[in-house]
């Protein structure tokens, strides 16, 4: 069976292979698919990159869950972050997390639906750059081919 498009990672990872690790790119498991950015350190008024990836020949269908600003190390820390969710080039919405004060949601989770060979790019921009807290992006759902 062929690798189905790019952003396909994981070097010599075929289709259904085994988890290679957190990756900017979406990783095909059979007829799944996941992209697990990992936790990265937040940067105060700079957007980081947590997932960049194009889609191939299938639809996506699942669910988008961006967690905030954490330190495992110092639990009670914490801060604002907006991530934006770009289709093609296009921003498709933005979704804000607070983990401060803890008076709004520390995680986001929304439905997702990408067609076909679609570019897809997450940036999270902080109000912070304490070192430790990091975020974190999660796609996870299932691909339908023709």
């Amino acid at each position: 069976m062929a690798l189905l498009g790019g952003g396909v990672g994981g070097a010599g990872n075929p289709v259904g292979g085994s988890f290679t690790g957190p990756a900017q790119a979406l990783e095909i498991y059979g007829d799944f698919a996941a992209a697990y950015s990992g936790p990265l350190q937040i940067a105060s008024g700079s957007a980081v990159e947590h997932l960049n990836f194009t889609t191939g020949n299938y639809l996506f269908l699942g669910s988008l869950t961006l967690s905030g600003p954490m330190d495992i190390a110092t639990p009670a820390d914490g801060a604002a972050s907006v991530a934006e969710i770009s289709f093609n080039g296009v921003v498709i919405f933005k979704l804000k997390v607070e983990t401060d004060q803890e008076d709004m949601p520390t995680e986001v989770s929304i439905p997702l639906l990408i067609p076909a060979y679609t570019e897809v790019d997450a940036e999270v921009n902080s109000n912070d750059s304490s070192a430790g807290l990091t975020t974190s992006i999660n796609v996870i759902g299932k691909i339908y081919r023709d």
